[in-house]
């Protein structure tokens, strides 16, 4: 699969890493010179194209006649909705994801024809709404338009789950442990998986139940 990623920040890391490791092919377009250099420089099997994405040649450039999937992560809307129109109508790119910053802004994008749009602020409002702190969590990524979210939690020493079994922690019903990060290794948990002090916990839950998940691993919600 070719993938075309517009924009900045870390997202574009992680996303990138996680396309190469499957094999996907990954092209990067930055408008910062500078930017575009470290891109290059940290992801080497990924292709880096210096230029603004809503320009068509660019996206021309950057090979997106044969691109299946774009992803727009610009701080802009509006140029997040261009490069998705653009993808779409100039090139027949299938697949097409975008950020938008302004919540209000998720039903103008999917109306005229960005597949899957998703808002920050909607999900943090969510959390907010909910009167769950972000302090404890390092990471949380909206899945899906902000229907699954994930967490990614780090075990503390006052934490009333520490040295159980995962067995013996009653989550709600919507939430899983998937995976636990201790040092440098990527633990896959089964019910008798003990959790230690500083294992970071990725949780997979609907956002309904972050509230309760927090309660169970944390003590507490806020």
């Amino acid at each position: 699969m070719n993938i075309i990623i517009v924009g900045g920040g870390k997202e574009i890391h992680f996303l990138t890493k996680s396309f190469i490791s499957k094999g996907y092919n990954v092209t990067i377009i930055n408008d910062n010179k500078e930017d575009s250099k470290r891109l290059a420089k940290t992801h080497e099997k990924a292709v880096v194209v210096n230029g603004d994405g809503t320009k068509p040649y660019v996206l021309e450039d950057a090979g997106a006649a044969y691109c299946h999937m774009i992803i727009a992560l610009t701080p802009k809307d509006p140029d997040n909705l261009v490069i998705c129109q653009i993808s779409d109508k100039m090139f027949k790119i299938k697949k097409k994801f975008a950020i938008v910053n302004d919540p209000k802004n998720v039903k103008v994008f999917k109306k005229l024809g960005v597949d899957t749009v998703i808002s920050t602020a909607s999900i943090i409002s969510s959390l907010i709404e909910q009167r769950v702190s972000v302090d404890d969590i390092t990471n949380l990524m909206p899945i899906e338009a902000g229907k699954v979210a994930m967490m990614e939690i780090e075990v503390k020493e006052d934490y009333p789950i520490l040295n159980n079994e995962l067995k013996d922690i009653s989550l709600p019903k919507d939430a899983i442990i998937s995976c636990i990060l201790r040092k440098s290794e990527a633990v896959i948990p089964r019910g008798d998986t003990g959790i230690e002090k500083g294992d970071k916990l990725i949780i997979l839950s609907l956002p309904k139940v972050q509230s309760e998940v927090l309660k169970v691993i944390r003590g507490r919600i806020d």
